[in-house]
């Protein structure tokens, strides 16, 4: 499948398209999530993983407020989670996304949510989507 040439495709780290990465790696939190009984009214731990492909400022300035700040979405992150139960992982990670768009810099954001020691003889369980700015 071609790509139109005045269309570009999003991608991590572009230098060509002056597309910078932004990520967050393993980030672990307990949760209130799950659809099972036994998953209702308890803390479990998740894994996330965030990528997000944002716009690279021509000259940074060394200053925070020119990139986009990774801290402040783990803030936010830590906040979306704490609010209480979700049920679903897809649930949590389109809402980890939603956030991510707040700062308009941000172009895509790819969202790992993983419930760690959910299934017997598995590290984790969990989803993956990939989003691209409304």
């Amino acid at each position: 499948m071609s790509t139109p040439h005045n269309v570009h495709p999003l991608h991590i780290a572009d230098a060509a398209w002056a597309i910078r990465h932004v990520f967050i790696r393993d980030l672990e939190l307990l949760a209130q999530i799950g659809i099972h009984g036994h998953e209702q009214g308890k803390m479990q731990p998740v894994r996330i993983n965030v990528d997000l492909a944002v716009e690279d400022a021509a000259a940074i300035e060394d200053r925070l407020d020119k990139v986009v700040d990774y801290e402040a979405i783990t803030k936010k992150i830590r906040g979306l989670v704490g609010k209480g139960h979700i049920n679903l992982a897809e649930t949590m990670a389109e809402r980890i996304a939603a956030v991510c768009f707040e700062d308009t810099r941000v172009k895509s954001a790819r969202v790992r949510v993983e419930k760690l020691h959910a299934l017997p003889g598995a590290e984790s369980a969990g989803v993956e989507i990939e989003r691209k700015r409304p």
